[in-house]
């Protein structure tokens, strides 16, 4: 055994990624994320660890300011809406944070301030003049994401400065064809501006050590993305920006620029848990300082390079803080076989989830977990969460907790009968729940949350086969002993199961409590088949599950085509008219009419076509992305309009030299854009 697995904690900051206060929480965040950490503290907790359980709401950057120039409000009124609605939605499905702050308070702004201010004065950062983007018309540098163009890749005409989301290449601003300001809609500029950068370079060496020989016990998924960066070699990384939303630089002469806000976030599981300590009057080093501290950060694998290597640096230059032990990050959870999407309401939101299956969270953690995404992505499907519920929380868990006790009501008014003579059978079960501890807390404390969950269901599937074999209904009027023990090893399966699943399901628990009238015991009562004290009087049967009907599920399912219907309505719809231009502006452009001499398709590509054609005046060769819509041959000889100086572009190694001019139809498929009778070749168009 390692030294390290030896090593004793007093105390855990447990973190959960903060989720971006621009829209509500989905089920991909809860199976990612929050689920799998309110397990693990829950866990920690049940077992008296002084466990600190860290989130709150990422409330700068530029997905605010974006969310609310669509909804054409203020940042703060996008921030104060969603924080809340997120907020309510985790409380309200279970999900016990110790503190759930926000980025946008005075204590994180503050913190993230001296942070900062502690390294600038280390001379930790790099300061570097660049060339940006910047939108004249505004007076505004532009973010990646408030630049758009045509992908250099597939020609999709609005792919943004950081990714197109046609064809799923990564890009820079600089590569898009014909870029332009999602402000104005005009043409960005370069201009120069000053930044400081953290040189994530310099610590490069020791994340070697830290990870790559310090931590090779971390899932294959954060190990294997953390080596490929290490490996490739780090770069310094901006740590602040031009921005009017976020924590103001604290530097002098340094108006209009705010920290970046992958700098920013980490820094707010500091802050939250200052508030906290402000709060509750413990000293908040102790959870960030001490060296028998275990810091876990619960992501998704997109926050495996923040959490694992660049805010690991952070805290390195710093001096002050630990670094974390574990990141167990899983993948993704995609929904009915399509990834996720935010901006195309393709999602299970949380708050409507809530309103829809009301008394039911138990059943959504219980699927997430069942299903979670923890070595690779994962499908949810309604007839999946219908399934897991009618026929393993109902029929497996629901019934056998329902049987012991009605029949314990039937032929013991209620009260935990005598333990008598025991058969095999009965002592087979009784073995059942002292193995429990070992098969639940071993996985957990693996972070194979899918895997405990599946062990704790086990202990009910045992109990319902005990039942099922030894049937103490038949035994009632011959054996009235015999049926005792029965109902009495049941009714201690049942106890076990109060503590077994009580990080998985903590509403069906705390039911279960109530029906069988006993407190919450903790995790080293987990696995004693004593529990309940013969004659104890337990409380009345209720149903712990209820089956979920076919109709409910069609309209979920029916709610999603709807989504569908609408998405492809409105990709149909006309793009908003750009940002006023010139006459001159106008007049820069050299469209002529030219022929399509030859057309063939680009080798290991689906959408790009490479044209040879004629203008008049030279033959040149354009690449264009019509593959999807148009075969080469049936081409060939067509009259179209190409926009002649345009500067030339590598694209797949072939030099582009113009741009086809084309147009969408009503139902998607792109059309020429040609003249209405022949005309002669380079022929201009005015």
């Amino acid at each position: 055994m390692k030294e390290k697995d030896l090593k004793t904690f007093n105390r855990y900051t447990i973190t959960a990624a903060l989720p971006y206060a621009n829209g509500p929480v989905h089920i991909g965040h809860l199976a990612g994320v929050y689920v799998p950490a309110d397990i693990y503290t829950r866990f920690l907790k049940l077992q008296g660890k002084d466990a600190k359980f860290i989130c709150g709401s990422d409330e700068h950057g530029v997905a605010i300011t974006m969310r609310a120039r669509k909804e054409g409000i203020t940042p703060q009124a996008v921030i104060d809406k969603y924080h809340h609605l997120i907020k309510d939605s985790f409380a309200q499905f279970g999900i016990e944070f110790d503190v759930y702050s926000r980025t946008s308070a005075p204590i994180h702004h503050e913190t993230a301030s001296e942070f900062f201010t502690h390294l600038y004065n280390k001379d930790e950062f790099v300061e570097e003049v660049s060339e940006q983007f910047f939108d004249e018309q505004e007076q505004q540098f532009l973010a990646d994401r408030y630049i758009q163009g045509n992908c250099p890749r597939c020609g999709h005409e609005n792919a943004y400065g950081d990714q197109c989301e046609n064809c799923g290449s990564t890009l820079s601003p600089e590569e898009l064809i014909n870029p332009r300001s999602m402000l104005s809609g005009a043409t960005p500029i370069k201009k120069e501006t000053k930044h400081w950068y953290l040189p994530l370079d310099k610590y490069e060496p020791w994340l070697r050590e830290y990870i790559l020989e310090g931590h090779k016990d971390w899932k294959n998924n954060v190990y294997g993305q953390c080596k490929s960066w290490i490996e490739s070699g780090l770069k310094p990384r901006a740590v602040t920006r031009d921005l009017d939303w976020g924590v103001p630089v604290p530097l002098k002469d340094t108006t209009g620029k705010v920290l970046y806000v992958w700098f920013d976030a980490p820094i707010g599981y500091i802050s939250a848990t200052r508030e906290l300590a402000q709060k509750e009057g413990f000293d908040w080093k102790d959870y960030w300082c001490k060296s028998d501290t275990k810091l876990v950060h619960f992501i998704g694998k997109d926050n495996i390079v923040f959490h694992c290597l660049i805010f690991p640096s952070m805290l390195k230059a710093h001096g002050d803080f630990i670094w974390a032990d574990q990141v167990p990050a899983n993948e993704f959870l995609n929904l009915e076989g399509n990834k996720i999407s935010t901006s195309r309401n393709w999602a299970v939101w949380l708050h409507e989830y809530l309103i829809d299956f009301p008394e039911k969270q138990d059943v959504l953690r219980y699927v997430l977990t069942a299903n979670a995404p923890e070595t690779k992505d994962n499908d949810f499907t309604w007839k999946d969460f219908q399934a897991r519920n009618n026929n393993e929380l109902v029929a497996i868990l629901g019934n056998f907790v329902n049987r012991a006790l009605v029949l314990t009501h039937k032929y013991f008014e209620g009260k935990v009968p005598v333990l008598g003579a025991l058969s095999d059978l009965d002592n087979q079960s009784i073995e059942a729940i002292k193995a429990v501890p070992a098969s639940v807390t071993g996985s957990i404390e693996q972070y194979r949350f899918r895997e405990a969950l599946a062990n704790a269901m086990e202990l009910a599937r045992i109990g319902n086969k005990y039942l099922a074999e030894r049937e103490p209904w038949k035994l009632a009027a011959t054996d009235i002993e015999a049926t005792g023990t029965i109902l009495n090893v049941a009714l201690q399966i049942c106890a076990n199961l109060t503590v077994v699943l009580e990080p998985f399901l903590p509403f069906t628990t705390s039911k279960l409590r109530a029906i069988l009238n006993i407190p919450k015991y903790n995790w080293d009562s987990l696995g004693n088949a004593e529990l309940l004290a013969e004659g104890h009087q337990i409380n009345a049967p209720a149903l712990l599950f209820n089956k979920i009907e076919d109709a409910e599920i069609e309209a979920q399912i029916a709610k999603l085509e709807a989504t569908k219907e609408a998405n492809a309505a409105a990709e149909k719809q006309p793009l908003p008219l750009k940002g006023s231009v010139t006459f001159d502006d106008f007049g820069k452009m050299d469209i002529r009419v030219a022929t399509i001499t030859a057309a063939e398709v680009v080798p290991k590509t689906k959408k790009l076509l490479k044209l040879t054609l004629d203008t008049g005046i030279d033959t040149r060769t354009v690449v264009s992305g019509i593959a999807e819509h148009f075969k080469p041959e049936e081409i060939v000889g067509k009259q179209v309009c190409l926009l002649a100086n345009l500067a030339p572009r590598e694209i797949k190694n072939i030099t582009s030299q113009g741009m086809i001019l084309m147009a969408e139809d009503q139902n998607g498929k792109l059309q020429f854009v040609q003249p209405g009778a022949p005309v002669w070749n380079g022929g201009t168009v005015n």
